[in-house]
């Protein structure tokens, strides 16, 4: 498929709605950073038996963390259903978080 079979979709969105998703998903990638960060820890201090109990921990702390990802979706969806409030959802790109 060449550029001009690609078919483009356009619509428009309020400022405020905009600054909404933006600060939703910069949210969410500070989120995504933290759990790598906690499992990314917790397996290098899986390394040394003396450090194994802490990194239970982090990996409890980070698999918690997950849990948090689709409660920062669900917020924003709330969120931004009160500027489209007779439709039954709102608007996604595939690329939303």
């Amino acid at each position: 498929m060449n550029s001009s079979d690609e078919k483009s979709l356009t619509f428009k969105i309020g400022h405020d709605e905009l600054v909404i998703r933006q600060r939703y998903e910069a949210l969410s990638i500070a989120n995504d950073i933290m759990i790598g960060l906690w499992f990314v820890i917790g397996s290098i201090m899986f390394l040394s038996p003396s450090l194994a109990e802490p990194a239970v921990w982090l990996f409890i702390l980070g698999s918690t963390q997950m849990l948090i990802r689709p409660v920062i979706r669900l917020t924003r969806h709330l969120h931004l259903q009160r500027f489209h409030p007779g439709r039954s959802s709102v608007v996604e790109s595939p690329r939303d978080f």
